[in-house]
């Protein structure tokens, strides 16, 4: 898949399981291309609602915490820019790398 499919297939449908290398790295690109927009309901609709996230020692699940936590960051972090990279994927799960 092109950068310009994996854009095509984000914008028209989110990702969804099973992945391939391919559709993988379009959607940590989606994903990291909607968190630099720093609008966490927007952002909170990439995940599923029974995503389940681990912030150092805090746990999160579902997109309600998910849309509260970036509210909260993002009103300290005023200057916020993520890099997301893919480190693994699965069939039906994806773990990324974050710089920021």
């Amino acid at each position: 898949m092109t950068d310009s499919h994996a854009s095509a297939a984000t914008a028209a449908a989110p990702l969804k399981p099973p992945f391939t290398f391919d559709t993988a790295v379009a959607k940590v690109r989606a994903a990291e291309d909607a968190w630099n927009t720093r609008d966490p309901q927007r952002v909170a609709l990439a995940y599923t609602e029974d995503s389940e996230w681990r912030n150092r020692a805090e746990f999160l699940r579902g997109r309600a915490a998910i849309r509260e936590f970036l509210q909260r960051k993002w009103n300290r972090e005023l200057d916020y820019r993520l890099i997301k990279e893919i480190w693994a994927f699965g069939e039906n799960r994806i773990a990324v790398r974050f710089a920021y």
